[in-house]
C-alpha cells in the first residue's frame, strides 16, 4: 500500500501544514464571528411569534389589531441589539463581576417586592409606564453567569460536597425569593440551572443523587405533611393548577378549563391547521392566547406542521448551543453555554408540555415566542453569550492552528 500524500490525509491540525492550508483554515474561522445556525433559529422562532400573535389578538385590544405584534417587534429589535453587542464583548470578563451580577440578582427581585405592582394576586414586576419589568426573567441569565464564576473558581475542588453545597444554596437563595412573589414555574427554572452548573462542570453522581433526595422530600412535606398540619404552603390558585393535572376530568369547567381548551385547541388542528377558522382562538375559549398557551394557536392555525416547524426551531437552537458548549475556550465558557441550554431547554418543555396536558400549568413561558418584553430581552441575552462563546471559542482555535468543524 502506498504510502499515505497530503491529497490523501486529513489536517486536523493545521500548524504543519502547508501556508496555503493554513490560509484557508483561517479564513474559515474568521468568515463569520457568528454562528450563522444559530441566528437562522432565532430568526425562524421570531417571524412565528409574529405570524403567531398576530393572528390571535387580531380582536384582543379594540382599535388597535397590531398592538402586541407592534410591541413584540419592538422588543425584538431591542434584544437582537442587545444581543450583538454582548457577543462582541468577551464574556470571560463577566467572571471577575460575579458578586457584583449576584448581588443585582438578589437587589432587583428584592425590589420587585419592595415596589413591584400586584397584578392577579401576584408581585412579579415593576410598572415603568412603557414596559413591565419581570426582574425573575432577567434573574435567570445573571444566575446563569453567577454559577459558572463561582464554580470556575472551585474549578479544582468541583467534586467536593461544600462545592455542591455552595452552589445549591446561591441557586435556592434567588429561587426562594422568587417562588414567594410567587412564580414557581421562574423557580423552578434557576434550580434546573443549578442542576445543570453542577452537571457541566462535572460534579459526581452522589451529589445528584443526594440532591434529588432532598427534593423528594422537600416536595413531600410542602404536598403532604404542611397541609396535614394546617400549614398553607401553595396558594390557592396553584393547588387548583395542580388538582386539575392530576385530575383534568374532575371539573373541566374551572381548574381544568385552561388545559383542556388548550388540548382541544391543538386536536382540531390535525395535520395542517384550521387558518382563519380558528374557533378555540378567535371566541376567546383559549385563555392566555399570546403568553403562556401561544403554543395551542400554532396547533390550532396550523395544525402538526406548524407544531413542528416551532419544535425544530428549538431543536436546532438547543443543538447549536450544546455545539457551542464543546468549542468553548475555558471552563467559565462552557458552562455558561450549559446554563443557558439548560433555561431553554427547560422552559420549552415546560410550556409545550402544559399546553397538551402533560405538564402542570405555572406560567413559564415559551422562550422568544411568548409575549413579553423581560422574557424576550432576557432569551436575547442568553443569545448574545452563546454568540461571545462561539467567536471567542472559533478565534481561540484559529490561533492555535486547529480547524473546527461545523
Amino acid at each position: 500500500m502506498p504510502p499515505p500524500t497530503a491529497a490523501t490525509t486529513p489536517i486536523r491540525d493545521v500548524s504543519d501544514a502547508p501556508p496555503t492550508a493554513r490560509a484557508r483554515a483561517g479564513a474559515r474561522s474568521f468568515s463569520l464571528p457568528f454562528d450563522p445556525v444559530l441566528v437562522l433559529a432565532v430568526i425562524g422562532i421570531c417571524i412565528g411569534s409574529l405570524v403567531t400573535i398576530a393572528g390571535a389578538t387580531t380582536d384582543d385590544i379594540p382599535g388597535d389589531p397590531n398592538y402586541y405584534v407592534k410591541r413584540q417587534a419592538i422588543y425584538f429589535v431591542v434584544g437582537a441589539l442587545a444581543a450583538a453587542v454582548l457577543s462582541r464583548i468577551d464574556y470571560s470578563r463577566l467572571r471577575e463581576a460575579k458578586y457584583v451580577i449576584y448581588g443585582l440578582l438578589i437587589a432587583s427581585i428584592l425590589a420587585v417586592q419592595a415596589l413591584g405592582s400586584v397584578a392577579r394576586g401576584s408581585r412579579r414586576a415593576i410598572d415603568l409606564g412603557f414596559f413591565t419589568f419581570q426582574a425573575s426573567e432577567l434573574g435567570k441569565v445573571l444566575l446563569v453567569v453567577a454559577l459558572a464564576g463561582f464554580v470556575t473558581d472551585r474549578a479544582r475542588r468541583v467534586q467536593g460536597r461544600d462545592t455542591t453545597a455552595r452552589v445549591m444554596l446561591l441557586t435556592l437563595v434567588p429561587a426562594a425569593l422568587v417562588i414567594v412573589q410567587p412564580d414557581l414555574g421562574s423557580g423552578l427554572v434557576y434550580i434546573v440551572i443549578g442542576l445543570a452548573t453542577l452537571f457541566v462542570a462535572g460534579a459526581g453522581w452522589r451529589h445528584f443523587a443526594a440532591l434529588f433526595a432532598l427534593g423528594a422530600v422537600a416536595i413531600t412535606l410542602t404536598l403532604v405533611v404542611a397541609p396535614a398540619m394546617g400549614v398553607t404552603v401553595l396558594h390557592g390558585y396553584q393547588k387548583d393548577r395542580l388538582t386539575a393535572f392530576l385530575s383534568p376530568s374532575d371539573n373541566p369547567a374551572k381548574q381544568g378549563y385552561q388545559q383542556s381548551q388548550s388540548r382541544i385547541a391543538i386536536g382540531s388542528g390535525e395535520k395542517t391547521g384550521r387558518g382563519d377558522s380558528a374557533t378555540q382562538t378567535k371566541l376567546n375559549f383559549l385563555p392566555e392566547h399570546h403568553t403562556d398557551f401561544v403554543f395551542a394557536v400554532v396547533g390550532e392555525r396550523w395544525g402538526f406542521v406548524g407544531a413542528a416547524f416551532v419544535l425544530s426551531m428549538y431543536a436546532l437552537l438547543i443543538w447549536r448551543g450544546l455545539r457551542i458548549l464543546t468549542v468553548s475556550k475555558n471552563l467559565f465558557g462552557a458552562i455558561v453555554a450549559g446554563g443557558i441550554v439548560a433555561m431553554l431547554l427547560f422552559q420549552v418543555f415546560v410550556n409545550v408540555g402544559m399546553n397538551v396536558g402533560i405538564m402542570p400549568i405555572t406560567g413559564i413561558p415559551l422562550p422568544l415566542f411568548s409575549y413579553g418584553g423581560s422574557s424576550v430581552l432576557t432569551t436575547f441575552l442568553a443569545i448574545g453569550l452563546l454568540q461571545s462563546i462561539y467567536a471567542q471559542g472559533r478565534a481561540t482555535a484559529a490561533a492555535k492552528g486547529r480547524v473546527l468543524g461545523f
